[in-house]
């Protein structure tokens, strides 16, 4: 068998290497419309009155959801926020180097972030509620992997851009979470918590800057090219790489910190532990490393009770762990099987989860009682099914629609729960028509009536042009509405009106 000529793997390599060239060349650059993208990218850079109302809308709905610890309301900022776009912006002009367009996205994502800041800052300020949650907490420490997660999602979201698949983009804001952690720079700028301030300002900075690189990257990877000199692409590229090391250093730092807190709760773990025989259990363990002594709550189901537990595990932590504990071990005394411990611990557990099921319903009926203007002990609780349904009071120049938002803003901050707000039997609104289908007013309205009709359980009657009456009984009951009257002859107009009938009628 003759042997492979010497040189010949090289030439193979050299012959895949061009013709992946030339498939990335014709293939994928030459689908790609470099100027529509950076035509739409440049629009949605401006600083419009709309971007600076609804980076304000976002950084207000995330302060409160922030505050309420709510998940569902913080994402329903992410997705408002339109500071993806002027960060984007930042990519796509220092790949192109067209300066102009830095300078115009760096305009507005200044003007937004301070705004952004401001208005959470005078949120919190005037807000009786200002204890760090769980939710201000978790966007206090950033670390390397929140620079990765910027950069998976960054590259993603460049890619949306310039495919064209600018759907991903929803997911793409969830992930990088560019508004939560600048409400809670306006959180610790309110509060003077210079710890809160400084650790969100580090994590939205990382987001902010990983996806502009990112991008920057991204687009001159698909082609986009700069009109600088060689000398100056080559200055660019060195900028990149300078702003992603250090970001890279201080995250990192922040990480083997975090990393260090890890190994040392497994340690103060085994030396509690190894006070108890192996029929214990340790059911709950919180440390306060920023305390001076370190402060540590442990409880621990035992069989037996151990008296010096505390004095023996603090000796072995402080030499542990190089600095002073104060230590604090609460024994309950448990049966001697093998498994009372663990059915102790477990009910424990479940103890803690409903305790917090009640306070958080009890939470909620507290909301409820306070919108529909009634007290709580009227507001209907089912636990089990997730349920809630209060009757509200007729508030004086308050529409269907007003006690509708109510009921919206309420539901979307309990997302496993059916909430119903039932309102008073007010004006039913009437059904405007255009060119034999309801205006977009006239829809709004459908959907208002059938809201309403559902809460209050009574007959819908109509009346109008006989063929948009037909039209507006078909749309409520594929709504489901089930009793939807119409009532004979017509009146003038376009529009059909809509008034309660009599139960039972």
């Amino acid at each position: 068998m003759a042997s492979e000529a010497p040189g010949s793997t090289d030439l193979s390599f050299a012959r895949a290497i061009v013709g992946w060239r030339i498939w990335w060349r014709d293939s994928v650059l030459g689908t790609v419309d470099q100027s529509a993208v950076i035509e739409k990218r440049r629009a949605e850079c401006n600083l419009s009155a709309r971007y600076l109302f609804m980076t304000a809308m976002s950084g207000g709905i995330a302060i409160l959801g922030l505050l309420l610890s709510s998940p569902a309301v913080v994402i329903g900022a992410m997705l408002l926020s339109p500071l993806m776009d002027p960060i984007m912006g930042l990519g796509f002009a220092l790949a192109t180097g067209d300066y102009k367009w830095l300078r115009k996205s760096a305009k507005s994502l200044a003007w937004g972030t301070v705004m952004a800041v401001g208005l959470c800052a005078l949120v919190v300020f005037l807000s009786p509620l200002k204890e760090i949650t769980t939710e201000i907490a978790a966007r206090t420490r950033p670390n390397l992997f929140d620079l990765l997660v910027a950069l998976f999602s960054a590259l993603a979201g460049a890619y949306a851009m310039i495919r064209g698949r600018e759907g991903t983009i929803v997911g793409v804001a969830i992930a990088t979470a560019l508004m939560p952690p600048l409400a809670v720079v306006g959180f610790g700028l309110a509060t003077f918590n210079w710890t809160v301030f400084s650790g969100a300002l580090l994590l939205y900075v990382t987001n902010l800057m990983t996806i502009a690189l990112t991008a920057a990257l991204m687009a001159r990877l698909y082609g986009f090219r700069t009109t600088l000199s060689d000398r100056q692409t080559q200055l660019q590229t060195l900028v990149i790489v300078v702003a992603f090391v250090g970001l890279a250093v201080p995250l990192g730092l922040t990480l083997i910190k975090i990393g260090q807190e890890a190994n040392g709760a497994r340690q103060v773990r085994a030396e509690i532990m190894n006070n108890f025989d192996a029929k214990s259990r340790l059911s709950a363990m919180e440390i306060n490393w920023d305390a001076e002594p370190i402060s540590i709550d442990a409880t621990v189901f035992t069989p037996r009770l151990i008296p010096d537990a505390e004095e023996r595990s603090s000796r072995a932590l402080a030499r542990g762990l190089g600095s002073p504990v104060n230590l604090v071990i609460t024994q309950y005394q448990v049966g001697t099987s093998a498994s009372a411990a663990e059915e102790a611990q477990l009910a424990n557990a479940r103890a803690a989860e409903e305790a917090a099921a009640a306070e958080r319903a009890a939470d909620l009926s507290k909301r409820l009682a306070l919108v529909a203007g009634v007290e709580v002990k009227d507001v209907m609780v089912d636990r089990q099914n997730r349920r809630a349904m209060v009757k509200a009071k007729a508030l004086e120049g308050a529409t269907l629609a007003a006690y509708a938002e109510l009921e919206g803003r309420i539901a979307a901050t309990e997302p496993e729960w059916k909430i119903e707000l039932v309102p008073p039997p007010r004006a039913l609104p009437s059904v405007g028509f255009d060119d034999g289908e309801p205006s977009e007013a006239g829809q709004a309205a459908i959907k208002l009536i059938a809201w309403a009709a559902k809460r209050v359980d009574a007959p819908v009657k109509l009346s109008g042009p006989t063929e948009q009456v037909k039209r507006t009984r078909t749309l409520l009951l594929e709504l489901g509405l089930a009793d939807v009257q119409v009532v004979d002859g017509t009146t003038g107009g376009n529009n059909v009106t809509a008034r309660w009938g009599a139960p039972g009628s």
